[in-house]
């Protein structure tokens, strides 16, 4: 409508020529909603509430003397309650464009106060608490002018004199040290990895290498396996007939010795054991004639001397027993060579050597003797019924005198 105004979101309306206020102002604000204004009579101008921006480039000297040039931005508005707008409307309704300025030359005041007590450390490293405390100093201004700050940023801090890239440098130099040292180490990694990768590949190359030869190997094997198949067999069946004739003579050669051996080495064996037993029959026949001789011979030696004396004694006493067993002990010598010569002729076999040959010769003679010792005993007792005391004593001393040869016969 023609006398119908409606301001646009970011905008205040200011009317003025009413007589209608709603606040202690000259003029009616209106935001947000339309209104008449009536021509001739009201005046209606438009405000600003957007969002503006103030570049700030304030050269400043710190605590120490050093100056600095400091770049900074401002984000502010004016506010959006009726009091903000008026003190806005009073001071810049006809020089809007020129509000950015007017606000940077304020913040760079604050600024270079706030900078003026600091030092260059400790506007480098709080640079957000330089921006509140220069938020804080220009707020009642700020407040006056009808602005509210959003945000104060400070971009850049120039240094003429180059101490701040002094201050940087030790820093610098550590950090292009350890720069170096990772990009060492990185090149180091990188060409220990590079060497892995090579020696990885080298080694796999190996492998291959060694398994496509092992392939070749094996197959040149199974060729030469297949090639040599048929000789193989051949001298295998050829190495199986020489086992089974080998084995074959072996056998024979087994039973030719058992052969030879029974009819060989066996009867040769019974011969020479025959041989043996008539030498040691024959060795032991003439040791049986010599020693039956020499025992005979003795013996009869000792019953001659044992009959002499008892022949003394029975011609001397007149004892006709005795002489005629004295007559028989004359022909011992005769009976015992007899008896030797019929054993010397006889084909007998001793068991025990020369003792059984002397057992037998001790039984011819000592039948001989046992038949005098019956004759003796008999004369003795005789001889003891009629003698006197004395003859007697003499008498048994010579019987004394006997017994123990007649012992020593036996």
């Amino acid at each position: 409508m023609l006398f119908w105004h409606v301001p646009a979101p970011n905008e205040a309306m200011l009317i003025s020529g009413s007589k209608r206020q709603t606040q202690d102002t000259q003029f009616r604000i209106v935001t947000g909603h339309g209104s008449f204004v009536l021509p001739i009579k009201q005046k209606a101008r438009m405000l600003s509430l957007a969002l503006r921006e103030a570049e700030i480039t304030e050269d400043c000297v710190t605590q120490q003397g050093i100056r600095l040039t400091v770049r900074a931005v401002s984000v502010f508005k004016v506010g959006d309650d009726a009091v903000s707008i008026a003190n806005a409307a009073r001071r810049f309704l006809s020089e809007q464009n020129q509000m950015e300025e007017l606000v940077g030359r304020i913040f760079a005041g604050h600024l270079r106060s706030i900078v003026g007590g600091l030092t260059v450390e400790q506007i480098i490293r709080e640079r957000s608490r330089v921006s509140q405390e220069v938020i804080a100093g220009s707020h009642g201004e700020m407040e006056k002018l009808g602005i509210v700050v959003d945000a104060l940023q400070i971009q850049e801090i120039d240094d003429a004199t180059g101490y701040i890239d002094n201050l940087a440098a030790p820093h610098a130099a550590a950090v292009a040290g350890q720069a170096r040292i990772a990009r060492a180490k990185a090149d180091q990694e990188a060409a220990e990895r590079e060497q892995q990768a090579s020696a990885l590949k080298a080694e796999y190359e190996r492998d291959t290498a060694i398994k496509r030869a092992g392939f070749l190997a094996e197959t040149e094997q199974y060729n030469a396996r297949a090639a040599q198949a048929g000789p193989l067999a051949q001298a295998r069946a050829s190495h199986e007939v020489i086992d089974e004739q080998t084995a074959l003579a072996q056998r024979q050669a087994g039973l030719a010795a058992q052969r030879l051996e029974a009819e060989v080495g066996r009867p040769a064996d019974a011969e020479a054991y025959r041989q043996r037993t008539l030498a040691e029959a024959a060795r032991d026949q003439v040791k049986f004639q010599a020693d039956g001789s020499a025992y005979a011979e003795r013996t009869l030696a000792q019953a001659q001397a044992d009959a002499n004396t008892a022949r003394a004694v029975s011609l001397r006493e007149g004892n006709q027993e005795l002489i005629a067993a004295n007559r028989i002990v004359e022909n011992l010598p005769a009976l015992a060579d007899a008896a030797a010569r019929g054993m010397s002729g006889a084909s007998l076999t001793v068991l025990n050597g020369t003792d059984g040959v002397n057992q037998m010769a001790a039984g011819v003679v000592g039948q001989g003797l046992a038949i005098l010792q019956s004759l003796q005993r008999g004369t003795d007792s005789g001889t003891d019924s009629g003698a006197t005391p004395d003859r007697d004593t003499g008498d048994r001393d010579q019987d004394q005198d006997r017994t123990p040869r007649i012992a020593d016969a036996e």
